[in-house]
């Protein structure tokens, strides 16, 4: 819990507080129990409207636009002291409004620094955001206009993977708050594109995250480029030891802000688990799609190889499937996600990258087609379901090989996740292995389009693009076109030629006998006389 919290005599001088009425009285204790003096239980926290914690205007309409008046347990807690300008460490259950919790008070400290100059120089940057992932960097970014938009505040966001010329174009026309990934914003420090000598609020997002994909290096000379006096926010998922050290090196006396158990998994999202062989799971996969009905399913695989396997075997397979990883260039990633929010997808195969990234209301069910070798990694899995309070479903496949992993994320999560046995149709286990000995060497759907640029284009390049190796043409491949037959015979002289021979003159050419020829004197000697 927040050292920061309210006291008594705060939430009494709220109206919502007040010894209760006979309308209290029900939604509270009962009549009787008031009657007889027996002591109540202790009372449920009455938590704040967006408008009471004070809130800028333009920001509070920007928000009643969106349809929220009540803030989220992390949003409660953490707007106060944010506001208030203290350091904090915030860790709350993925789906629980954490994007929130630091933009609303970020923009409204800006509010005082705001101005309507066109000229770049009047728009610095002030805030600073950073994130481990493209997704969720844009996901951060578009959360910031929309609270944003009825103010002057400027924002961008910069990250791999694109043109940086438009990004460099952005930050020269200038931005208050600037959200970017560690990578690409000292890219853009190295050609001196941004100036972050201003910066008076940073906020680390996914900070364990950052910390497993090793950006901790180029956190520390980010750190170094920033005033010494700012205020840092720090926001997780979880919160481990690592997450713990790197608050003390640099927050300082931040308020750890816990709204819910370490590692803690939402009670909105029920999880089973399912024991199978491996070569079983795809059928899985399609069975639960199919037989439930299921839409905008998201599936982790833990490879990208096997990731855009999976999707290619899915589809063959009837279901709408694409995938996701960290080779795809920017511009597929980004337009498998569009496809994937507009519900034309059924299933979006993932890894790892995009569990941090991915934030679609209405997310039924998630699928861990491999379990994470990390623990932590469910939690983030699981968390794409369940958001905003609403009811979600998580299942893992799991075959015996996987079962320690299985037993480590019980051990994290402090609770048994129920086995179940689920019965797979035969005709989709038959059909697996079938499909792999027919297309042994089967290629993607279009080149450029379903693979990545790397590891997977590069193998399918050889001269035998387009057929497998039985020598079928592949259902990708161009059609064949016919074949006339007169290029395969020798070459046979047509009746108008050999007549044409027969009828023209034969001229016989007879050389005359070579004699010998005449000597040639050389230079001034002349002709050899005979004797």
């Amino acid at each position: 819990m927040t050292s920061n919290t309210q006291t008594t005599e705060d939430a009494s001088a709220q109206p919502s507080a007040q010894p209760s009425t006979e309308g209290q009285i029900a939604v509270g204790q009962p009549a009787a129990v008031q009657a007889v003096g027996i002591a109540p239980a202790d009372p449920v926290p009455v938590i704040p409207t967006f408008a009471e914690i004070g809130l800028h205007p333009l920001i509070l309409q920007a928000v009643a636009d969106t349809g929220y008046t009540v803030p989220t347990p992390i949003q409660a807690q953490a707007l106060p002291s944010v506001m208030a300008g203290n350091d904090v460490m915030g860790a709350a259950q993925t789906g629980t409004g954490k994007t929130a919790a630091f933009t609303l008070p970020i923009l409204h400290r800006l509010m005082p620094m705001t101005n309507t100059s066109a000229s770049p120089a009047r728009h610095p940057v002030r805030a600073l955001i950073l994130t481990p992932t493209r997704e969720l960097a844009d996901q951060v970014y578009e959360s910031v206009k929309r609270y944003g938009l009825k103010t002057p505040l400027r924002s961008t966001v910069v990250f791999g993977g694109v043109d940086i010329g438009p990004q460099k174009e952005a930050l020269r026309n200038g931005c208050e708050v600037l959200i970017a990934t560690p990578g690409r914003l000292l890219d853009h420090v190295e050609q001196r594109t941004v100036n972050l000598s201003q910066v008076g609020i940073l906020v680390l997002d996914e900070a364990d995250r950052m910390l497993d994909m090793g950006f901790l290096p180029d956190l520390d000379r980010i750190m170094r480029l920033l005033p010494a006096q700012r205020q840092t926010l720090l926001f997780s998922a979880t919160f481990s030891n690592e997450i713990r050290k790197l608050g003390r090196t640099y927050l300082k006396s931040p308020v750890e802000i816990e709204v819910s158990k370490r590692n803690a998994t939402a009670d909105t999202v029920t999880q089973i688990a399912y024991a199978m062989p491996g070569e079983a799971k795809r059928a899985a996969v399609v069975h639960l799609v199919k037989s439930r009905g299921l839409n905008q399913v998201i599936v982790f695989s833990n490879t990208k190889i096997g990731t855009s396997r999976l999707a290619r075997q899915l589809e063959l397979d009837g279901v709408r499937a694409e995938s996701i990883h960290g080779d795809k260039t920017q511009a597929d990633r980004m337009k498998a996600l569009e496809a994937f929010k507009a519900g034309e997808l059924e299933v979006l195969v993932a890894t790892d990258v995009a569990a941090r990234g991915l934030d679609v209301a209405g997310v039924p069910c998630v699928i861990n087609y491999d379990l994470p070798h990390s623990a932590e990694d469910y939690v983030h899995r699981i968390g794409r379901t369940g958001r905003a309070g609403a009811s979600g479903e998580a299942i893992s496949l799991f075959a015996p090989s996987e079962e320690k992993y299985l037993l480590d994320i019980e051990k994290l999560i402090k609770r048994p996740v129920e086995r179940g046995v689920l019965q797979i149709p035969g005709e989709l286990l038959v059909r697996a292995p079938a499909r792999s000995e027919s297309r042994p060497s089967r290629t993607p759907r279009a080149a450029g389009e379903r693979e990545s640029v790397r590891s997977e284009r590069s193998s399918e390049r050889g001269p035998e693009r387009g057929a497998d190796r039985g020598g079928r043409p592949s259902r990708y491949s161009a059609p064949a076109k016919p074949i006339d037959e007169f290029f395969l015979k020798p070459y046979e002289p047509s009746p108008a030629a050999l007549a044409a021979a027969a009828q023209a003159p034969t001229t016989t050419s007879k050389k005359p006998a070579l004699q010998a020829k005449r000597a040639v004197g050389l230079l001034l000697g002349g002709v050899k006389k005979s004797d």
